[in-house]
């Protein structure tokens, strides 16, 4: 079937109410002269209504069908960086909104080879991007080079999600609900290990690369050590904060040693075998001195 008639199909239903309208009425002859064209009388008005219902419905039907789109300025960007597909717009409850929205599926690294993101994430054009040069420009030669690791999947924690921040009932509306923000918790490489970008037994080099790296190319960065909400993974989003400011909250983590505990020393230990000191006797009173304690005291009894 031929693209245009997949096109205009949908909008039969519509063209028909032009010509139908187009019938009734008045018009002007070559001269100028008004004619009346026939009148459609009540039955051609209730067919002309029954016609505008449908031809709503049908333009209705074609903006939500999978017909192909043109590409916008920024799809045309990520193309060469990464495998995605394009959405409609996002119209959400509680201004749950966002335009120009691609499903993420793949980051194309340097030399040919995916990063899977699963899941595939909704994201704005512009987010998606940023997300696609960070793992190709970034992430995985830091990975090469510090880990030894080829990555071949990222885990997409969160991406698009119509809530509040922190999934607190009443706070402000996330930047998740405008698409704006993905999630990270960690990449698997080819030899099956998991990097987590949390995980303090991963190289600590290649967790500050990435921090560094994070905090340059997004407004917010949110991670350990930020607010108790984001210990296990990473926050990523192009929020657009007041002056241009950028929030970079992600404390890079050292694993914590254990301290044995400490022995007592041959010298601090008790010995029980010691006899334990006893206080000084009580010095004794001489023979004058306890003559004279011993002497009777008289006592007045008058009473005063």
């Amino acid at each position: 079937m031929p693209l245009w008639f997949t096109v205009t199909a949908p909008l039969q239903p519509f063209l028909n109410t032009i010509r139908l309208g187009s019938s009734c009425g008045v018009a002007l002859t070559s001269g100028g002269r008004r004619r009346r064209r026939r009148s459609c009388g009540a039955k051609g008005f209730i067919l002309l209504v029954v016609l505008l219902g449908t031809a709503g419905n049908a333009a209705a039907q074609y903006a939500l069908s999978p017909l192909p789109r043109i590409p916008t300025a920024c799809q045309l960007g990520p193309a060469q960086l990464a495998q995605f597909r394009p959405l409609p717009a996002l119209a959400g409850a509680d201004q749950c909104v966002a335009a120009d929205v691609v499903l993420l599926q793949a980051v194309m690294l340097s030399d040919k080879t995916k990063v899977a993101v699963v899941p595939p994430a909704t994201l704005r054009c512009t987010m998606a991007e940023q997300v696609a040069r960070w793992v190709r420009e970034d992430v995985a030669p830091a990975a090469k080079a510090i880990a030894g690791a080829f990555l071949r999947t990222l885990d997409n924690l969160d991406s698009y999600e119509c809530r509040g921040q922190n999934r607190i009932r009443g706070a402000r509306l996330s930047e998740h609900g405008r698409a704006n923000a993905f999630d990270v918790r960690a990449f698997k490489v080819a030899d099956g290990r998991v990097l987590g970008l949390t995980d303090v037994k991963v190289a600590k080099p290649w967790r500050e690369a990435l921090r560094a790296s994070a905090c340059a190319r997004f407004a917010t960065v949110l991670g350990p050590g930020s607010d108790g909400y984001h210990e296990e993974h990473v926050h990523l989003d192009l929020a657009e904060h007041r002056n241009g400011y950028k929030m970079c909250q992600w404390d890079v983590r050292e694993p914590v040693v254990a301290q044995a505990p400490e022995q007592l020393s041959e010298p601090a230990a008790i010995r029980v075998e010691e006899a334990v000191p006893l206080p000084r006797p009580r010095p004794s009173l001489s023979a004058a001195g306890a003559k004279a304690t011993l002497q009777p005291i008289r006592i007045d009894s008058q009473v005063r």
